[in-house]
């Protein structure tokens, strides 16, 4: 079946989701956050400006203005330069994103808003944080004032401006907003499942099967090696199939056949 053409935004803004392939994670450490933003940022400016940002294991959430370039070659050029860096630094191989990245149009001033609620809620419903400027990886905290990396990454002019001319008074009434209840359900990287336990909580679980190996790791290894590991993960009480699978990058076929 040929994909659907991408809807194409009035205003040139976009909620996009670029997703792992395999659910699997795709940052393991904070300089694979810090490399990722590092490389929006080489890349925003005329070709795109990044008004909302949250960064989740296996995924992320970003609020985009088109600029010079459309929003498929521009996630295309931040997808493969991270994926170089990812392969290089795992010493690993294979597709790391899915192969298409998900988005939405983000065409009034309410969606606006909406939108970039839903994308710094995101941790708080994760269960990862009880505050959405609690959790370091999103635009939240600059937002809220905060000091966060990267500097000059993100835009706040568009959201500020729907509020008030006067930043403080802007950014006063933008953490009110932050604090209401929102009946918006926005879009979600992965249909909502029931989990016996928290993919953070089964991720230390997996850790301590694997030991001093990274986790990209896993799924390069000879067979049977991978095959003695994958046995090991699917016998750690509470952590279902899937979720071994979205933490190691693997399929689940292969989990079950271990």
């Amino acid at each position: 079946m040929p994909r659907r053409s991408r809807r194409k935004s009035r205003s040139g803004i976009y909620h996009v989701i670029l997703r792992g392939a395999n659910r699997q994670e795709i940052f393991h450490h904070d300089k694979d956050r810090l490399r990722f933003l590092a490389k929006l940022k080489q890349f925003s400016g005329k070709e795109f400006q990044v008004m909302g940002w949250c960064l989740m294991n296996n995924h992320v959430h970003l609020m985009i203005k088109e600029g010079r370039e459309s929003i498929s070659n521009l996630m295309k050029r931040v997808g493969v330069s991270y994926a170089r860096y990812y392969n290089f630094t795992y010493a690993t191989n294979g597709h790391l994103f899915q192969d298409r990245f998900i988005s939405e149009v983000v065409e009034s001033e309410i969606a606006v808003l909406r939108v970039l609620r839903y994308i710094h809620m995101n941790p708080v419903k994760a269960g990862m944080v009880d505050h959405p400027e609690e959790y370091v990886w999103s635009s939240c905290r600059l937002y809220f004032g905060q000091a966060s990396y990267p500097v000059n990454l993100l835009n706040t002019s568009t959201v500020f401006g729907l509020f008030s001319r006067e930043k403080d008074t802007a950014k006063g009434k933008l953490i009110d907003y932050h604090r209401l209840q929102d009946e918006y359900d926005g879009m979600d990287a992965w249909p909502v499942s029931q989990k016996r336990m928290t993919d953070e909580e089964a991720r230390i679980k997996v850790i301590e099967v694997i030991g001093k190996m990274e986790i990209p790791q896993v799924k390069s290894l000879p067979k049977v090696e991978r095959d003695e590991v994958l046995r090991r993960g699917k016998a750690l009480e509470g952590v279902t199939v899937r979720q071994l699978a979205r933490i190691l990058g693997v399929s689940v076929y292969l989990i079950c056949k271990a």
